[in-house]
């Protein structure tokens, strides 16, 4: 039995999409102030929010398979190239660090219309299209440091899947209870005033909120 709707195409993409982009402008992350605050320790919404997608999405597709509402075989598992994925983590992060926002963030940037947003978006197309084009020439490398084929963590570290499940949720517990701390000796999180304020605005609440706290 498989949940309807499953890789309809177009519409369930589209859907899919509208559904996230809601999501992340409702959590405030259509400013780049969010993400930038991540790597500054002021504000770890996007931890705590992108933890908790990752634990429901864990949990939710054990639990769907464990009632045989989607097959073993259901969802598609990568498999781990080493240095290729250590190499685009640094950039994408980096990209993140300067940027101010990732893929997701930018395109409802640009419909909130940002136009620090729509900048980033033009630079990340035209970064994913010099890395087609260079593909040929670095893909000895791309392929290079190849994992065992679609392994998961349980198969990894040998345990079942419920103790991987619940490892995951008592580092989420830690990491919140952690980034919270931070977050106060910081001066944060932002509120949405100062999220959705205009850049010269943000300072001033900025201070406003810090005094506040005191």
């Amino acid at each position: 039995m498989s949940i309807p709707l499953y890789d309809s195409g177009i519409a369930s993409g589209l859907l899919s999409g509208i559904l996230f982009g809601y999501a992340l402008e409702a959590a405030g992350f259509g400013s780049p102030r969010k993400l930038t605050g991540q790597f500054t320790l002021r504000d770890f919404s996007v931890f705590k929010v992108m933890f908790t997608a990752v634990i429901v999405c864990a949990v939710g597709l054990y639990v769907l398979r464990t009632m045989g509402w989607m097959g073993p075989a259901a969802v598609f598992i990568p498999t781990l190239f080493f240095w290729a994925i250590l190499l685009g983590g640094v950039f994408i992060g980096a990209g993140f660090a300067v940027g101010g926002y990732c893929p997701g963030t930018s395109v409802v940037g640009v419909a909130s219309g940002r136009i620090d947003a729509v900048v980033f978006a033009i630079g990340m197309v035209l970064g994913t299209s010099v890395f087609a084009w260079v593909f040929d020439p670095i893909k000895d490398f791309y392929l290079a440091g190849q994992g065992p084929t679609a392994q998961t963590l349980p198969q990894l570290f040998g345990l079942p899947e419920w103790v991987i499940l619940l490892a995951l949720i008592i580092i989420a517990a830690v990491g919140f209870r952690l980034g919270t701390i931070l977050e106060r000796s910081r001066g944060g999180p932002f509120t949405a005033e100062e999220v959705c304020a205009p850049d010269d605005e943000a300072d001033d609440f900025a201070l406003t909120s810090a005094n506040a706290r005191g």
